[in-house]
């Protein structure tokens, strides 16, 4: 089973971010290592991560630059920015009372 991408919509800032914390990468890398860490639990799609990619460069957060692959290939590569590690670190407390707050309302047993 995956996760719904409505519950996941509001944190794909901060899965970017954090992966972007390690150094610039490029979109499908990063796709690739969203899967391999949730262990394909969550799949981002490609059009999700672009608007991401996106709204997080209009916002100051990423910023582009152009770069080559491994193989040679050219690729759009983004880094995060002061600010991005700013609106990261907000987000991960955000997030820490959004758990709190639905952990409250998550029963372990069956109605």
């Amino acid at each position: 089973m995956g996760i719904s991408s409505d519950v996941i919509r509001g944190c794909n800032d901060t899965i970017i971010l954090c992966l972007l914390l390690d150094g610039p990468s490029y979109g499908y890398e990063i796709s690739r290592r969203i899967r391999l860490m949730t262990e394909d639990a969550y799949i981002i799609k490609e059009t999700t991560l672009y608007s991401a990619f996106t709204r997080l460069e209009k916002e100051g957060c990423i910023e582009s630059f152009p770069g080559f692959a491994e193989n040679g290939k050219r690729r759009t590569y983004y880094r995060i920015t002061e600010s991005g590690r700013r609106y990261y670190r907000e987000k991960c407390e955000e997030w820490g009372l959004t758990k709190t707050v639905v952990e409250r309302f998550i029963r372990e047993e069956n109605p």
